[in-house]
C-alpha cells in the first residue's frame, strides 16, 4: 500500500473531510462493501453486507385480482381508470389485513461503523483522500505533524474489509465499534464485546416475520504490530504501534433462533483468524481480482495526466476530463457492489437503518441502469447475479401471475428484496398494472448470449425464463379491435396529463418490451434447433400487437390507447424502450416512426433542462440511450452533461436527485451511454462511432464488446483519421459502418468484403482474426465530391 495520498491515473483525488457517510468513498467486493469517511478528528469505517435485510413486513399472497380482470378491463376500456387502481386496493385491503396499509420491501441496512480516533502529536493540516479503481483502495491521510495515513479495501479473495493505519511516530488511537446512525424501524438487539485484539458486534432482530434473517454479527481482527493495547469498556486503545491493521467481516445470521447470531460472530472471527498479516501480499490476491474486472475496458477523452481534484472538475463545466473520470467511477461502483446479488438502489452499501425506497432492487428501470453497461464493458460474469436472483424468487413470480391475473407464466413485482412477491402498490402507485419487468429483464438474458454467444447459457438459463415470460403475455393480452392490448397497463411513474392517473391501456412500453421478448424468443428457438408447440402463438401476438402510435404532437406516443395525452414532464421515458437496445424494426423502417422518436427525444430534453428536472438521474440515460441509436450526437451528448453535471459528489458516487441521495444506477447507466454513442451494434451490424459529438474531437477506447462475439479491441479518432481493431469470436459476416465523414483508405483481416446500399460495409472474418481498419475524415464539402466519386465507379 502507498504510504501517502497519490493522485491515481484511474481513480480520484479529494479534499472533502466529511462525517456525512453519503459523501464517503468506497470500496467493495460485491459481498462486503465499506465507506470511508470522516478525517483527522476520527475514520469512520461504515461495514455492510450485500444480504442485509432488515425484517420489515411479512410477505403477502399478491391480491386476488384475477376474478375482477373482466371489472378491471371495463372501467378501464370506459375510461375510467383510477377507478380501475382504487379497486384493486379495495379487493386487497379485504382479503388481506395487512394490506390495509403500504407495505414496502425489507431494507438493506448498514451494519456498524468502526471508528478509529488517534491522538495527534500536534495539529492535523492537509488532509487529503483518494480512490484508486485499479486497486480498490481507498486512503486518507494528513499531516499531525507527520504523515498519517489510513488504507481500505474490501478484499475479493479474503471476503474481509482490511483497514491498515501508520503514522509518523507511531499510532496513537482507540478504536470503537457501533450501531450506525439512526434508529431502526424495527427493534434490534445490540452487544458490542471489546478484548485487546477483537471487537464484535452481535445484532439480534427482535421482531422478524417467519423464515427471516435472525441478525447479524461484525467482527473484527486487531493486529497492532510493535504496540500496547487495552481495553477499556467497549473501546480499544492502541499505543505507539507501527502499524495497526483491522480485519473486518460482516456475517448475516441464518433463520432461526437468536443462537444463529452467536454463530455468526464466530463464523466471522473464525474466518478472520485464516487471514495473515501480511498486508502487502493480501492487497497484491485482491488486486489481481479486481483488476481482472476493472482493466478490460479503457476509455480515454484527453491525454494523460488531468488529475484534478474531483471537487474542481465538477465545478468546471462538463468537458471530457469530467466524462472519462465518471466512466470509470461509474464502472469502479458497479463492480464493486456486485456479488452473489446485483447492485441494490445503494450498490452494497448502506450508512443508515431507512434508506430511501429501501434501497432493494427497483426493476422498473433503476437496476437494469445499473446493469446497462456490464456486458459492453466485457464484464458479463457481473449479470450472472442478476439471473441467480431471479432464479431464487420464481415462485414468487409465477404466484404473482395466478393471483394478479390468473396467467401461467411469470410477473415481476417492481420492487424487491428478499422476496419476489407483488406487495407494493396503491391507489396512485399501482404498481400491479406494471407488466413489462418480465419482458424487459428477459432483454439481459437473452443479450448475455448475444455478447458471449454462450449456447448452454442461452439453452438452460435464457430460453427458460423468455418461454415463461412469453407465456404470461399470451394468458395476459386481451384482443380488442381487431389487436392485442394490454388491459391494465401502466408507463412506469406517469400519468397521461388529461387523466391524471397512472392506470391506463397499452403503454408503450409494454408493446415495445414484449414484441422485443417475442423476436428474442423466436431467435433463440431457431439457433438451438428447438420445436416449440407454443411458437405459433408466439408469433400470432407479435403480429398482432397495436402500433406504435404518433401523437398529435409529433411524437412517440407514451400511450398507444387513443385519447390518452403525452405527458412530457417527466423523469422517465420508458415509451422510449423500443430504442435502447436493439431497436424496434418497425422504427428502423419507418421514416414516420423514426422522425417521431426524434421529437420524443427533443420534447424530454426540453424538459430536463427546466430547474424543476432534479430527480431521477436515470431518465437521462433513457433518453441519451435513445438519442445515440437514432444518431442524435449533440442531443446524447446534451443528456450525458447533465447526468455529469448534476449527479456526482466529490466522492465520484452518483446521486438519484440533483446532488442528493446516495444512488448508484446511474454509475451503470453514464457508461452505457457512452459505450452507445462510440458504438452501436444490431442485427448484425456494428456502427462505429455512430454518435460522436463536436465536444469529444479525439479519443481512444479499448476492450469494449459488442452483441455477436465482437470484441473492439481498439478504436482511435482525430478531427483526421480513425483506426479500429476488431476481433470476433467466431467466424460470421457483418455490416461495419462508419462515420458519414469517414472514407476507408485501409482494411485487413477480412476473408470477403463488399459495399452495402448505404456505403457500409459488409464483411466475412475468422474467429480470432484480427480486422484492422483505417479510416480517413473529410470536411463536409469534400464529403459530396468523395460520395459521387464513388457513386460512379
Amino acid at each position: 500500500m502507498a504510504s501517502h495520498v497519490n493522485a491515481p491515473l484511474q481513480g480520484l483525488v479529494s479534499r472533502t473531510a466529511t462525517d456525512d457517510w453519503e459523501h464517503a468513498l468506497i470500496t467493495g467486493n460485491g459481498r462486503q462493501g465499506a465507506l470511508c469517511y470522516g478525517g483527522p478528528d476520527g475514520v469512520r469505517i461504515t461495514l455492510s453486507h450485500e444480504r442485509l435485510f432488515l425484517p420489515l413486513d411479512e410477505p403477502l399472497d399478491p391480491p386476488e385480482t384475477a376474478s375482477i380482470l373482466p371489472r378491471l378491463r371495463e372501467l378501464l376500456f370506459a375510461g375510467h381508470y383510477q377507478q380501475a387502481a382504487d379497486l384493486v386496493c379495495e379487493v386487497a385491503a379485504a382479503g388481506e389485513e395487512g394490506y390495509q396499509r403500504l407495505r414496502w420491501i425489507d431494507p438493506l441496512i448498514g451494519a456498524a461503523t468502526l471508528t478509529l480516533a488517534f491522538a495527534p502529536a500536534g495539529p492535523a493540516t492537509g488532509y487529503r483522500r483518494s480512490t484508486d479503481f485499479t486497486t480498490g483502495v481507498v486512503t486518507q491521510a494528513w499531516l499531525a505533524p507527520g504523515p498519517v495515513v489510513v488504507e481500505t479495501f474490501a478484499s475479493r479473495v479474503d471476503d474481509a474489509v482490511l483497514i491498515r493505519a501508520t503514522a509518523d511516530g507511531g499510532v496513537h488511537a482507540r478504536l470503537s465499534l457501533a450501531p450506525v446512525d439512526g434508529a431502526p424501524p424495527r427493534p434490534i438487539a445490540f452487544r458490542i464485546d471489546a478484548a485487546p485484539d477483537t471487537l464484535t458486534l452481535r445484532a439480534t432482530f427482535e421482531q422478524r416475520w417467519p423464515g427471516a434473517i435472525a441478525g447479524y454479527a461484525v467482527a473484527c481482527r486487531v493486529v497492532a504490530t510493535g504496540g500496547i493495547t487495552t481495553v477499556e469498556g467497549e473501546t480499544l486503545h492502541v499505543a505507539g504501534a507501527r502499524e495497526l491493521v483491522v480485519f473486518a467481516r460482516t456475517t448475516v445470521a441464518a433463520p432461526g433462533e437468536d443462537t444463529e447470531v452467536d454463530r455468526a460472530a464466530s463464523a466471522a472471527a473464525a474466518t478472520l483468524a485464516t487471514l495473515n498479516d501480511d498486508v502487502p501480499a493480501l492487497l497484491r490476491a485482491h488486486e489481481s481480482a479486481h483488476s481482472a474486472l476493472f482493466a478490460r475496458v479503457r476509455l480515454q477523452l484527453t491525454e494523460e495526466g488531468d488529475r484534478r481534484d474531483t471537487e474542481d472538475l465538477l465545478d468546471a463545466p462538463v468537458g471530457p476530463a469530467l466524462v472519462e473520470r465518471l466512466f470509470d467511477a461509474g464502472r469502479y461502483a458497479i463492480l464493486s457492489s456486485s456479488g452473489e446479488l446485483p447492485p441494490t438502489l445503494q450498490g452494497v452499501w448502506s450508512g443508515n437503518f431507512q434508506p430511501p425506497w429501501c434501497s432493494g432492487f427497483t426493476v422498473d428501470g433503476n437496476l437494469q441502469a445499473a446493469l446497462a453497461s456490464v456486458l459492453a464493458a466485457r464484464t458479463p460474469e457481473l449479470l450472472l447475479p442478476l439471473f441467480d436472483l431471479l432464479d431464487g424468487v420464481r415462485v414468487d413470480l409465477r404466484r404473482n401471475a395466478r393471483r394478479l391475473y390468473g396467467a401461467d407464466g411469470i410477473l415481476t413485482p417492481t420492487h424487491l428484496s428478499t422476496h419476489g412477491r407483488q406487495n407494493h402498490f396503491g391507489p396512485v402507485w399501482c404498481q400491479t398494472f406494471w407488466t413489462a419487468g418480465a419482458a424487459w429483464l428477459a432483454r439481459f438474458y437473452y443479450d448475455y448470449w448475444r455478447y458471449t454467444g454462450d449456447r448452454d447459457f442461452l439453452a438452460r438459463r435464457a430460453l427458460p425464463f423468455l418461454r415463461e415470460a412469453a407465456t404470461f403475455y399470451l394468458d395476459f393480452a386481451v384482443p380488442h379491435g381487431g389487436d392485442y392490448v394490454f388491459a391494465p397497463s401502466l408507463s412506469p411513474e406517469n400519468h397521461p396529463c388529461n387523466t391524471g392517473s397512472q392506470a391506463c391501456v397499452n403503454a408503450s412500453m409494454d408493446i415495445a418490451a414484449v414484441a422485443d421478448l417475442l423476436r428474442n424468443l423466436l431467435t433463440a428457438t431457431a439457433v438451438l434447433g428447438v420445436d416449440e408447440p407454443d411458437e405459433p402463438r408466439w408469433q400470432a401476438l407479435l403480429a398482432g400487437l397495436s402500433a406504435l402510435r404518433v401523437a398529435d404532437g409529433g411524437e412517440l406516443a407514451e400511450w398507444a390507447w387513443p385519447g390518452l395525452a403525452d405527458n412530457h414532464a417527466h423523469r422517465h421515458a420508458s415509451h422510449l424502450y423500443s430504442l435502447w437496445y436493439e431497436p424496434d424494426p418497425a422504427i428502423l423502417a419507418s421514416p414516420a416512426l423514426r422522425a417521431a422518436a426524434e421529437v420524443a427525444v427533443r420534447r424530454r430534453l426540453e424538459w430536463w433542462r427546466g430547474a424543476q428536472s432534479d430527480e431521477m438521474a436515470y431518465g437521462l440515460v433513457q433518453v441519451g440511450m435513445a438519442a445515440a441509436q437514432l444518431g442524435l450526437a449533440e442531443e446524447a451528448h446534451e443528456a450525458l452533461v447533465m447526468l455529469a453535471g448534476r449527479y456526482w459528489r466529490p466522492s465520484l458516487v452518483s446521486t438519484h436527485n440533483r446532488h442528493a441521495i446516495f444512488n448508484v444506477d446511474i454509475c451503470g447507466g453514464l457508461p452505457a451511454l457512452v459505450l452507445t454513442m462510440l458504438m452501436r451494434c444490431a442485427y448484425g451490424r456494428l456502427d462505429l462511432l455512430p454518435a460522436l459529438p463536436d465536444a469529444w474531437p479525439q479519443g481512444r477506447l479499448a476492450g469494449a464488446a459488442a452483441r455477436d462475439e465482437i470484441v473492439v479491441e481498439y478504436l482511435a479518432w482525430t478531427p483526421e483519421r480513425i483506426e479500429a481493431v476488431l476481433r470476433s469470436g467466431r467466424d460470421q459476416q457483418f455490416v461495419l459502418g462508419l462515420p458519414p465523414d469517414a472514407r476507408l483508405v485501409g482494411l485487413t483481416g477480412v476473408d470477403d468484403r463488399h459495399r452495402t446500399g448505404d456505403g457500409a460495409i459488409a464483411v466475412a472474418v475468422k474467429a480470432g482474426v484480427p480486422l484492422r481498419l483505417r479510416a480517413d475524415r473529410e470536411p463536409a464539402a469534400q464529403r459530396s465530391v468523395t460520395a459521387a466519386r464513388e457513386r460512379e465507379s
